[in-house]
């Protein structure tokens, strides 16, 4: 279940690249890194609860955010807001 909403999450995120801003891009590719560090956390864990998967992506946002300025810490939260709306 979990490697499926993964699979939902970063086809999303493709589906943007033709009319994507070059901030989108980044938050995009920013984004898959820790969906799919969550998801494979998750496998390895026999996690299926949908709610502790996205609890995972956005612990490990928190957990980088010194990695991103301000304006990227916002980019990224609005584009993982939206994803996050669709599982």
């Amino acid at each position: 279940m979990i490697i499926e909403l993964e699979e939902q999450l970063l086809e999303a995120i493709d589906e943007t690249v033709q009319t994507a801003s070059n901030d989108e891009l980044f938050a995009g590719g920013y984004l898959r890194g820790h969906i799919s560090l969550s998801a494979a956390d998750c496998e390895l864990e026999g996690i299926q609860d949908i709610d502790v998967f996205k609890q995972r992506i956005q612990a490990s946002l928190d957990a980088a955010r010194t990695e991103l300025t301000p304006a990227d810490q916002v980019i990224v939260a609005q584009m993982w807001q939206s994803l996050a709306a669709k599982i």
